[in-house]
C-alpha cells in the first residue's frame, strides 16, 4: 500500500529531478537579510498559495488545498484571513484607505518557473522597476499543486483587477506556457490590451528532460498539477497554448554549441531547457545568452535584453562573456 507520505513525496519527485539534472544550475537566491527560516517559510507557501489580486507587493492569495483566503503585505506578513468574499472586502477597503497603492500606467507582470516563486523574479522585477515606464508586478502560483489551465484562470483574475493602459508580461521557463494559456482563454479586450510578450528560456516545444522523468513509471504516475502536464500529458496540453498575438521575443540560455550546459541533453541547452525547445513560430526576435537557466533572472546581458524588448519589440545584442555564474 502507498501511503500518504509517499504520495506527498511524489507529487514533489518530478520537479526535484528536473532541477537536479540541472547540473550546476545556479538555485535562485533569496535576498541574504531575510533570516533562514523565513526564506524556507517563503518557499514552502510560495508552493501552495496562487494570487488572484495584486497591487504592487500586496496581493490576496488562495491556497491551493482547501480553498482558504488570505491577505499578503509587502513584507510578507499575513494581514487578513478569511473566505474570499471577506478577505476581497478587506482588500477593497485597504485600498480605499490608500494603504495598498494604486498601479499607474501600463502594467508589466512577471510569471515564475515550476517549484519556484515570487522571489525567483525579484532580481528582474528590481531592475524593470527603475528603467521602465508604469508598473511592475509579479504573479506567484502554486506551481506543482494545480496545472497549467488552473494557473491561466488565476492570471486571469488578476489581470482583470488591473488598469485599461496596457499590459506586458515577462515569463520564465513555465511561466511563458501559462501566458498562452490565458492568451487562449482571455477575451478580446484583454488580448488587444497586451503589448509585449518577453519569453525566458520557455519549453514552448515541450521539454527533453520532463520526458526523461516520465520514463520513470512509477513517479510519471504519481506526478500532479503542471508538473504533470509536462512530465505525462504534453500532448493533450501543447494544443491548448495560444499563440501570441502580439510581438513577442525569445531569450534562450545556452553555450553556442552543439554540447550545452547539461550532458544529459542533446545539443544546446541551458541545464533545463533545450535551445531549439524554446523556439516558436512568429517571434519578433530570438536571442542566445552564455547563462543557465536558473540564473536568467540575475543575468545583466538577460536584464538588458528585456529592457530593450520591452521598449522597442527589439532585442539588444549581450556582449557577456559564457560563465556559469550570473552578475
Amino acid at each position: 500500500m502507498i501511503t500518504t507520505s509517499f504520495r506527498r513525496t511524489a507529487r514533489w519527485l518530478p520537479v526535484a529531478l528536473m532541477a537536479t539534472a540541472a547540473v550546476g544550475a545556479d538555485a535562485p537566491v533569496q535576498p541574504a537579510s531575510v533570516p533562514w527560516i523565513e526564506r524556507v517559510r517563503r518557499a514552502r507557501e510560495a508552493l501552495e498559495w496562487t494570487d488572484e489580486i495584486v497591487r504592487h507587493d500586496w496581493r490576496l492569495q488562495r491556497h491551493a488545498g482547501d480553498d482558504s483566503y488570505r491577505i499578503v503585505d509587502p513584507d510578507e506578513r499575513v494581514v487578513r484571513r478569511g473566505s474570499a468574499a471577506e478577505c476581497r472586502d478587506a482588500f477593497r477597503t485597504l485600498e480605499q484607505e490608500g494603504t495598498v497603492p494604486a498601479l499607474r500606467g501600463p502594467t508589466t507582470i512577471l510569471l515564475h518557473g515550476l517549484g519556484e516563486g515570487r522571489d525567483s523574479m525579484q532580481p528582474l522585477a528590481d531592475h524593470l522597476r527603475t528603467r521602465i515606464d508604469g508598473s511592475v508586478v509579479s504573479f506567484g502560483y502554486a506551481s506543482v499543486r494545480a496545472d497549467i489551465d488552473a494557473h491561466a484562470r488565476a492570471l486571469g483574475d488578476v489581470v482583470a483587477g488591473l488598469p485599461t493602459d496596457g499590459l506586458r508580461f515577462v515569463g520564465h521557463s513555465l511561466g511563458n506556457l501559462v501566458v498562452r494559456r490565458w492568451m487562449a482563454l482571455a477575451d478580446a479586450a484583454d488580448l488587444a490590451r497586451t503589448h509585449r510578450v518577453v519569453m525566458l528560456g520557455p519549453p514552448n516545444q515541450g521539454s527533453d528532460l520532463a520526458r526523461m522523468v516520465s520514463r520513470v513509471r512509477l513517479i510519471a504516475d504519481r506526478a500532479e498539477g503542471a508538473a504533470r502536464d509536462l512530465v505525462v500529458d504534453w500532448p493533450r496540453v501543447a494544443p491548448t497554448l495560444a499563440l501570441p498575438s502580439c510581438p513577442f521575443g525569445i531569450v534562450a540560455g545556452g553555450c553556442g554549441d552543439e554540447h550545452g550546459f547539461s550532458p544529459l541533453l542533446p545539443g544546446d541547452d541551458d541545464a533545463v531547457v533545450r535551445v531549439d525547445e524554446t523556439r516558436l513560430p512568429g517571434a519578433a526576435d530570438f536571442l542566445l545568452v552564455p547563462v543557465r537557466h536558473a540564473a536568467m533572472m540575475r543575468h545583466d546581458g538577460v536584464q538588458r535584453a528585456t529592457v530593450a524588448f520591452l521598449r522597442t519589440g527589439r532585442f539588444e545584442p549581450t556582449d557577456a562573456a559564457p560563465t556559469d555564474d550570473a552578475p
